[in-house]
């Protein structure tokens, strides 16, 4: 087994209260911690936040069957990270090009929300991951909470590295960290992350591993 990922991981006793309810609600979903999808060693990193009640949490891949993943798979499309535009199930033959996508919290959280003893406790996965990661690879935090969790698990300081759409981080070794903002359904709806400026990160962080 991967030190990056552990399929039977139940260490926050919320998160697998949690997910026993809505197993029990919904017993066809995963409701599991989800694994990590794509090649392990992909140059490209994307990290998100956690799984979504109906997406990951149902389907067990990231992004895939809620709101976020729908821009976020039509983006990596046209950026030349994936084969296709939309990911509908975990059968459904997609493959991401040198890109890998993960979470920081692993399982789903009540209202979306892991608190920060579970971001902590789930920080030895992210750091493994990003071990794992190619020198010269990149890092695409998608929100604060993803941003802030790369920070700690690569042991720097997190007031050296403040988080802001579009900004760009060295973590050394020839390995940059690039910010956006979620592409959540409230970031989307409300305007404050657009298609335009949510590509513009991916083709920056295509440019950078160039």
């Amino acid at each position: 087994m991967s030190l990056a990922f552990d399929p039977d991981c139940r260490a926050c006793d919320r998160l697998a209260s949690f997910l026993e309810e809505v197993k029990a609600g919904h017993p066809d979903y995963h409701c599991r911690p989800v694994a990590p999808f794509g090649d392990p060693q992909a140059r490209l990193l994307v990290v998100g936040l956690a799984p979504g009640m109906h997406g990951a949490n149902a389907t067990g891949r990231p992004f895939t069957g809620d709101h976020a993943g729908i821009l976020l798979y039509e983006t990596l499309y046209k950026c030349g990270f994936a084969s296709a535009p939309e990911s509908r199930h975990i059968r459904d033959g997609l493959q991401l090009k040198n890109c890998r996508i993960t979470n920081a919290v692993k399982c789903l959280p009540p209202q979306n929300k892991p608190v920060g003893s579970e971001v902590r406790e789930c920080n030895c996965f992210l750091q493994q991951e990003l071990q794992q990661l190619p020198e010269g690879g990149v890092v695409l935090a998608l929100g604060g909470i993803a941003h802030r969790a790369v920070i700690k698990a690569t042991g720097k300081r997190q007031v050296d590295f403040p988080f802001g759409h579009a900004a760009e981080h060295d973590l050394g070794e020839g390995r940059k960290l690039l910010d956006s903002y979620h592409c959540s359904r409230y970031n989307t709806q409300t305007k404050r992350l657009t298609p335009e400026m949510f590509q513009s990160v991916f083709e920056k962080a295509a440019d950078l591993l160039r």
